[in-house]
C-alpha cells in the first residue's frame, strides 16, 4: 500500500533494504510485499520506496505471533512423545506458497491424483516453519519468493535442522534460468518445478518423495 508523502513522518520510514535486513528476506519479496499491501510505503520525488517503520512492527508482530501458535507446546519436565512416523496416519504435505492461486492448483491435483495425502497450506515463511514443526510433513513444497521468510532462507533452515531430516523438499517456483543463480546455494540437490509446469512435472516428484520417505521410515529401528 502506497502512502501519501503528507501522511508519513520521515523520521519513521525506512528504505526496502533496511526492511529486507531487518526481516532477512531479499529485496524483491519486500517489495512484493508493499504491492499486496501487507507494507505501507510511499515514494520519494526520485521514485525511492519509504517504508514506514510502524507497519513494519506490526507485520513482524502478527508473524511472530502466528509462528508461536503453531509450535507444539510442552511441559518442561514432560516425557518425549513417541515419533509421530511411529503411528500410521496418512502422509501430510506442507505447501508454504502465499498465492491462492497455486494454493488452489495445488490442492485439487493432491486431490485427483494423491487422494490418500493430507494437504497443509501455509501463507509465509514464517507460519511455514512453524507448521513444519507441528505436523512433521513427509513433503514440504516451498515457494522461492515468500512473505515472513525469504525462501532460500527457508529452505536453509529445513536442510539443516535435525527436526526435518526425513522430510523431503520440492522447491515449487516462477523463476528460472539465471533469475535462480541467487538462488543456488540453497537449491542444491532439491528438486525444482517451474510453476507453469506444475501440473505436468509435480505428480511423479511427489509420488518419488512419498515413496522414498516411506522406504527411509520402513528402515528406521
Amino acid at each position: 500500500m502506497n502512502t501519501p508523502r503528507s501522511a508519513v513522518d520521515p523520521s519513521e520510514d525506512c528504505t526496502t533494504i533496511e526492511v529486507a535486513k531487518r526481516l532477512g528476506l531479499a529485496v524483491r519479496s519486500v517489495q512484493l510485499m508493499v504491492d499486496r499491501g501487507e507494507l505501507e510505503a510511499w515514494k520519494t520525488p526520485g521514485g525511492h520506496r519509504r517504508i514506514r517503520r510502524e507497519s513494519v512492527d506490526r507485520w513482524l508482530a502478527e508473524r511472530h505471533a502466528a509462528a508461536a501458535h503453531g509450535q507444539k507446546e510442552r511441559p518442561p519436565n514432560a516425557p518425549q512423545a513417541a515419533p509421530s512416523r511411529a503411528v500410521a496416519r496418512a502422509p501430510r504435505v506442507l505447501l508454504i506458497e502465499d498465492s491462492r492461486h497455486f494454493q488452489n492448483l495445488v490442492s485439487l491435483l493432491l486431490k485427483s491424483r494423491f487422494p490418500q495425502v493430507e494437504l497443509h497450506l501455509a501463507d509465509d515463511g514464517i507460519a511455514g516453519l512453524g507448521l513444519a514443526g507441528k505436523l512433521e510433513p513427509e513433503v514440504l513444497l516451498v515457494d522461492i519468493l515468500l512473505p515472513g521468510i525469504d525462501g532460500a532462507t527457508l529452505i536453509m533452515s529445513l536442510r539443516s535442522h535435525p527436526a526435518f531430516a526425513r522430510s523431503r523438499l520440492i522447491v515449487v517456483t516462477s523463476l528460472e534460468g539465471a533469475a535462480l543463480d541467487p538462488y543456488a546455494f540453497a537449491l542444491e540437490g532439491l528438486p525444482v518445478v517451474h510453476k507453469p509446469r506444475l501440473a505436468v512435472d509435480l505428480p511423479a516428484l511427489l509420488a518419488s518423495a512419498l515413496a522414498g520417505n516411506a522406504e527411509a521410515a520402513d528402515r528406521t529401528p
